[in-house]
Formats: structure tokens, sequence, C-alpha cells
């Protein structure tokens, strides 16, 4: 579990996320969250999680990792913003679990086409949309979002639903 201020910098982590991604506390609080960002995470799963956040809404994501030793691991996170009394977003709260292997099986070669996608634009910007707008095709074709993607490939979250 990690939770990060409205830019991304890291203000807590607990100590399952420091001893996964074999980090001290002092490595990673007040750095950005996106220190754990492994080269293979396409950018258009971060865009659609910022831009859900923002919106102040929750979102489970497939994501795979970068340790501080070179490492990677896979992990399905929740994120949420958090909310200060007045109902102010103030941060943002990620809790994560291991995902299913028939879920990574899946969503492997999805995530493979899209980085793919990614790499043929120049610009951050342009492979970051591209990659949106490709995402966005792959899971309508079958699922209508995202989200629901999701939902169809964990047993644990389609039980919980």
């Amino acid at each position: 579990m990690s939770k990060t201020d409205l830019q991304g910098r890291i203000t807590y982590a607990n100590e399952s996320f420091l001893r996964i991604g074999a980090f001290t506390e002092d490595q990673v609080i007040g750095q950005p969250h996106n220190i754990i960002r492994h080269p293979d995470m396409p950018r258009a799963v971060f865009k659609l999680l910022w831009d859900t956040v923002q919106a102040k809404q929750e979102l489970f994501a497939y994501v795979v990792n970068l340790a501080a030793d070179g490492a990677h691991y896979w992990v399905l996170a929740h994120v949420t913003p958090s909310f200060d009394a007045s109902g102010a977003v103030v941060g943002y709260h990620s809790n994560r679990r291991s995902p299913h292997p028939q879920a990574l099986a899946a969503i492997k070669p999805i995530y493979q086409q899209i980085l793919a996608e990614e790499a043929r634009h120049s610009g951050a910007r342009a492979a970051t949309a591209a990659g949106a707008e490709l995402l966005a095709r792959l899971v309508a074709s079958s699922h209508g979002s995202y989200d629901e993607f999701v939902w169809s490939l964990e047993p644990q979250l389609a039980g919980a639903r």
C-alpha cells in the first residue's frame, strides 16, 4: 500500500510495498510514484489511471512495477482518491494484490500491443494518445471499458461485485 500527494509524490509506503520493491522508506518518501514504473508498462494505462482518480473515481489496474534491485513484479492495483472532511481530494491511495495468473495471461499481450503502438509515435503525448485509443478499442470490443475488462479477469473481484 502506498499514498501520494496530489502531484504523485509518495507520502507513505507500508512494509510490504518496501519489501517487495526492495526499497527503504528513505528511498521512496517524497519521490514521484513513478520511481517504480517499469519500462514495459504502457503510458496509456497510467493516463487512464490519472484521468480516473482526478475525476474522483477509483480504478483497478494491472501494473508491472520495477523494484529497486531491477526485478519486476505484477500487481492488481486499486487506486482511489483520498478526500478531506470537505470532500476535496488531498491525495491518492493504492492497495495492491497479486493478480490471478489467468488475468496476466490475458493482459500481457494487450499491453504488448499497446507498447508497440506507443513506440510507433515520437513524443510522449502522441504515444500516450495513440496507446490510449488502442486500449479503449481493445477492451471496448469485448467488455465495453477497461474497468469491465478487469472485473471479468479477476475471480476475486467478480465475486465481490
